[in-house]
């Protein structure tokens, strides 16, 4: 399951790291006026960079051996994803976030979920204390 979790989260990212690195007005359409000064657009495209490291660092990690390096990715991206997705309920919520935004609320919801399983499942359980 975390293999195909990261593999997936890599694609994700690496799309959206694509798409403001390439079509960033495009990209946030709702968001980004008309008119964009060419220092937005150039913003965004810094965003793509982080976004592309990130799914390759999933992609790199999907076949990990060492669970510590696994746990690592699996934690950064239950922040990451969480993050993401209350800044979208804040958004939904208030009503200052484009329509899209409901749209985003809920695949980043369903990866912060999916990482906070996987992180739970990863975990060891306690093992009891042998009575003495």
């Amino acid at each position: 399951m975390l293999r195909t979790l990261l593999t997936l989260a890599a694609a994700y990212l690496a799309a959206i790291g694509l798409a403001l690195l390439l079509v960033p007005a495009q990209f946030g359409i709702g968001a980004v006026p008309d008119d964009a000064s060419p220092e937005l657009i150039a913003l965004l495209r810094l965003l793509g960079g982080p976004f592309l490291g990130i799914a390759v660092l999933n992609w790199m990690a999907r076949r990990a051996e060492p669970a510590s390096i696994a746990n690592t990715v699996v934690l950064a991206n239950l922040i990451g994803f969480g993050v993401v997705a209350l800044n979208d309920v804040w958004g939904v919520l208030s009503g200052d976030a484009r329509d899209l935004a409901a749209v985003f609320l809920v695949v980043h919801l369903a990866f912060t979920a999916a990482f906070a399983v996987a992180r739970a499942r990863s975990r060891p359980t306690p093992r009891p204390a042998n009575p003495a």
